[in-house]
């Protein structure tokens, strides 16, 4: 009882840390191809996607009190607290059984970053950052009708100005850090995916 071996399976906080799983924060303003290339990620390289969006959004559906907060923030394009989609991601992490994951959409500014690192204890080992341009994703993202009410173009430009004056400090903390895989986002699906697969070829070269 208690030995070494038994640690890893408990608790969540104590888990992830203790298990050390390789952690890839992939970040880019909405419609910059993300979930795309994530799939491809997956499909190639063994990591599991969660995106923080996606698991937002399920617990908006799930009716709850947090899922219904969430929701008003959203519409409000407000970026909902750290510790609620921190809790999120632990969760699905410790649920997934894997210790390579892509977190998609997170985090969204300095203070969603501080607190993943400092509750988590957990570094990423790099940051996936997909850089398209403004005119490109609207084109995009009101092309897609995935019928999310949050694809109009007024709310579009807000996510976009919400995504620069939050997301770019982040990029820029770990670009001081060496740690920042810039794609250039705006090229065609296959031709994106060649840098990508590039970026993590070469880091399980590296192990």
């Amino acid at each position: 009882m208690g030995t070494a071996v038994d640690a890893p399976n408990k608790g969540t906080n104590g888990s992830m840390a203790e298990k050390k799983p390789t952690v890839v924060f992939v970040l880019g303003g909405p419609g910059s191809g993300k979930g795309t290339q994530c799939a491809n990620i997956v499909e190639h390289f063994g990591y599991t996607h969660l995106s923080a969006g996606d698991l937002l959004r399920a617990e908006i559906r799930s009716g709850s009190e947090n899922g219904t907060m969430i929701q008003n923030m959203i519409k409000e394009g407000k970026i909902v607290p750290s510790e609620v989609t921190i809790k999120l991601l632990q969760q699905a992490m410790a649920e997934s059984g894997n210790d390579k994951f892509l977190i998609d959409g997170f985090p969204r500014n300095e203070e969603n970053r501080a607190a993943f690192e400092d509750v988590t204890k957990i570094e990423p080992a790099f940051v996936l950052f997909f850089d398209c341009s403004e005119e490109e994703m609207e084109r995009r993202l009101l092309g897609r009708n995935q019928g999310r009410e949050d694809d109009n173009i007024e709310t579009i430009r807000k996510r976009f100005k919400v995504f620069l004056e939050s997301s770019l400090p982040v990029i820029e903390h770990y670009k001081s850090r060496g740690k920042v895989r810039m794609i250039e986002a705006a090229r065609p699906i296959e031709e994106v995916f060649e840098s990508v697969k590039a970026v993590f070829t070469s880091k399980n070269e590296a192990e």
